[in-house]
């Protein structure tokens, strides 16, 4: 295997703001309900029927797990292991290290929680390092870490040497009265439609539901 590095995209002013490689989706919340079956039997007029509310938490979790996607924010604690490639001149030099999904501050707690920041150095083989806390930081005007330096002996023989694992903190959305309707009328659409099979085009998310969810929509440049 070459000891040459990839060419450093992630150093200075010159980020690039996908420099992840790989990301992986390590812990989320499945148990903890979003809309109510209250909410949801009211919005289907299945009033005093209990006998599909095993069904309807299923297509419940569906949805509010399609809406985290689409708006790539967690309405629940989302934790994530991210991956990047190493590059060269990254001795004592600041690395900004893009995060893929974020979550909004609030109530004066950040959105995003940075859990370890490791790499895999120069051993034979290579061993996983953490790197001290007090040696990074994250930056919410950038949804980035900002690493104040990694030592020149991270691994060649990794593909992808550096992790960041997070969590993004339950988003304040959750509660936002257009995000739920949102939410009911994508059930709605789950619960009318049990087969993908239909004479007509279908859409990954119903019309109507992208309209309300498109203003809390990040902005991809």
């Amino acid at each position: 295997m070459s000891d040459t590095l990839v060419a450093n995209p992630y150093l200075g002013t010159s980020r690039n703001p996908f420099n992840y490689e790989k990301v992986e989706q390590v812990s989320r919340d499945i148990m903890t309900a979003w809309l109510t079956l209250d909410e949801i039997t009211q919005q289907l007029n299945l009033f005093q029927d209990e006998s599909q509310d095993s069904y309807l938490s299923s297509i419940e979790l569906a949805t509010r797990m399609a809406i985290e996607d689409y708006l790539g924010m967690s309405i629940f604690q989302v934790t994530y292991k991210t991956y990047y490639g190493a590059f060269n001149g990254i001795n004592g030099t600041q690395v900004s290290l893009d995060l893929p999904e974020v979550s909004q501050a609030f109530q004066n707690q950040c959105g995003i929680t940075i859990n370890a920041v490791q790499y895999y150095n120069g051993d034979t083989p290579p061993t996983l390092v953490t790197v001290a806390s007090a040696n990074y930081y994250y930056d919410p005007t950038g949804n980035k870490v900002v690493v104040s330096g990694l030592p020149n002996a991270v691994s060649t023989q990794v593909s992808n040497p550096i992790i960041v694992t997070y969590t993004c903190n339950a988003n304040p959305i959750a509660q936002y009265p257009v995000i739920k309707q949102a939410g009911l009328l994508l059930l709605t659409h789950i619960y009318n439609n049990r087969s993908n099979t239909s004479e007509t085009k279908l859409n990954d998310i119903p019309f109507g539901v992208a309209q309300l969810l498109r203003p809390y929509k990040d902005l991809v440049m």
